[in-house]
């Protein structure tokens, strides 16, 4: 309760501290409207069916891109992880793939895959499977040797060690690399509808609102919104990591 009053406290702070600059004379009212004018105009674009439609479109294809990123990332961590032979083959590989930013693999994804929501969501697995892998790697690394030993002397063979002593001791990890991957997903889903023209989704809304006259409140009322489904995936992936491995 002290920590959820602290927050409040910081929060409070913040808008105090934004209204203040939005009203202030040195910054122009058109460059950053104060919280209470942006707030004003979350109120009006929640009732707006075409903004909601931009939200879910973008937090659906979210969900898709994790869904997709754990299917991909969790079963490859397992053999990488377990397997050193396939693990030094693709190292070079795997060290040279993942620095690269999502964004820049736009010009190509765009030439592979169109304008469709297949870019994004493609671009969003790319992002979102790092965390996972490593993070499943990492946690058959920390594995106990005595587990394996133990399982495999009642007659456990290699694929029952994987999956019912490797996957759930490494659970609490990759519960982790889930939630990392999921806010770095949405960042580069709403980084790439803004940048790569897409029909629909938070990016474009905020794409429409600076062009033209330039409506800078809604601009930001779409990076709010964007900010609050960040915090809502955190929180709502920290609490299944406490009940599912509270251990």
């Amino acid at each position: 309760m002290r920590a959820f009053t602290r927050g409040l406290i910081g929060i409070a702070g913040f808008l105090a501290l934004w209204e203040l600059l939005g009203r202030s004379p040195l910054i122009p009212a058109h460059a950053l409207p104060p919280p209470s004018a942006v707030f004003g105009e979350l109120v009006t674009q929640l009732t707006s069916p075409e903004f909601l439609s931009h939200v879910v479109a973008t937090v659906l294809a979210v969900l898709i891109a994790i869904a997709i990123a754990i299917a991909i990332a969790v079963p490859s961590g397992l053999v990488l992880g377990s397997v050193p032979a396939v693990r030094h083959a693709t190292r070079a590989v795997i060290e040279f793939l993942r620095p690269i930013p999502s964004v820049a693999l736009i010009p190509l994804a765009l030439v592979v895959l169109g304008f469709g929501p297949e870019t994004k969501i493609t671009l969003a697995v790319y992002a979102a499977l790092w965390p996972i892998l490593f993070n499943t790697i990492y946690a058959l690394d920390e594995l106990d040797p005595l587990l394996v030993e133990t399982s495999r002397v009642f007659g456990t063979g290699r694929v029952g060690v994987l999956f019912r002593v490797a996957l759930p001791s490494a659970l609490p990890f990759v519960l982790t690399g889930i939630r990392l991957a999921a806010t770095t997903a949405l960042i580069v889903m709403v980084s790439v509808e803004l940048m790569a023209g897409a029909q629909i989704g938070l990016g474009y809304f905020i794409m429409e609102a600076r062009s033209g006259p330039g409506r800078m409140d809604q601009v930001l009322v779409g990076t709010v919104v964007a900010g609050v489904i960040g915090v809502l995936l955190n929180n709502g992936l920290e609490r299944v990591r406490r009940r599912w491995v509270a251990w």
